[in-house]
């Protein structure tokens, strides 16, 4: 799975991207978040993430700074956000690498064909490096959910298990007896390939797709907890402020 690292200052743009999106069907993982450019090149040397998506004013380190400190970290790719008036700077920076520049506020189908084409060059990268080393003599891409890895076929299959049966009462163990695999061996290669044990992120996943039901229904939210797997009301008000900072209604109103 691609690591994605979100740095963003404004709270309620940071919360809309974490959990407008469904990050598993897309084979990323969130695997950090920072609110300005010094947390975020700090971010970038522990986690050596994928694909960074950064705006460009913050407090502390701009966008562009951050990007000239950690260039030579690891071989990321880089979405920017930006205002209108900062644009034409933003495009200035297109030496350090970056792959797309989109303006505020974000529209989550650009930000999906943006992450298409960081895809296209991450794995036009891993590629490169391949025939390199010598390993394969391929003559195109290998997608994300094709990558031969056994880790990642067995930790894409976990992902793909919690999209589909995350409204149902779920455990790794279900997913054990399936994959006839310890859940203690599963444990460890979940946290090491996605940052986060199995529980976490499926609540997280839980709470993404709770976001997305608020967003795109009228349902009523103990419907929605009931839909997502939480039915226990008040444990999903706990759970949903825990990931998003914000009650429920809090976060489909934030000015209340």
């Amino acid at each position: 799975m691609y690591k994605v690292l979100l740095v963003e200052d404004e709270e309620m743009i940071l919360k809309h991207l974490q959990f407008s999106i469904d990050w598993g069907a897309m084979h990323c993982v969130i695997c950090g978040t920072a609110a300005n450019g010094r947390e975020g090149a700090q971010e970038v040397r522990n986690l050596k993430p994928d694909i960074i998506i950064t705006d460009i004013r913050m407090p502390y380190m701009d966008g562009i700074q951050m990007l000239e400190a950690t260039r030579d970290v690891c071989a990321y790719q880089t979405i920017i956000l930006s205002g209108y008036e900062e644009f034409a700077y933003a495009q200035s920076a297109i030496a350090l690498g970056v792959t797309q520049y989109l303006l505020k506020p974000v529209d989550v189908q650009e930000l999906k064909e943006a992450l298409q084409k960081v895809f296209r060059r991450l794995e036009e990268q891993r590629m490169v490096r391949r025939l390199q080393s010598g390993e394969e003599k391929a003559s195109r891409p290998i997608l994300p959910e094709q990558e031969g890895s056994y880790a990642s076929r067995r930790v894409n299959k976990m992902v793909q298990f919690i999209r589909e049966h995350y409204g149902e009462k779920i455990s790794i163990k279900d997913i054990s007896d399936e994959m006839e695999l310890s859940v203690s061996y599963l444990h460890s290669l979940f946290r090491e390939n996605t940052g986060y044990t199995f529980n976490d992120f499926l609540n997280r996943y839980r709470i993404q797709k709770a976001v997305q039901y608020m967003q795109t229904t009228q349902m009523k939210i103990y419907e929605i907890a009931q839909a997502v797997g939480i039915p226990d009301y008040k444990y999903f008000n706990h759970v949903f402020k825990k990931y998003t900072g914000w009650s429920p209604t809090g976060f489909t109103h934030p000015e209340e």
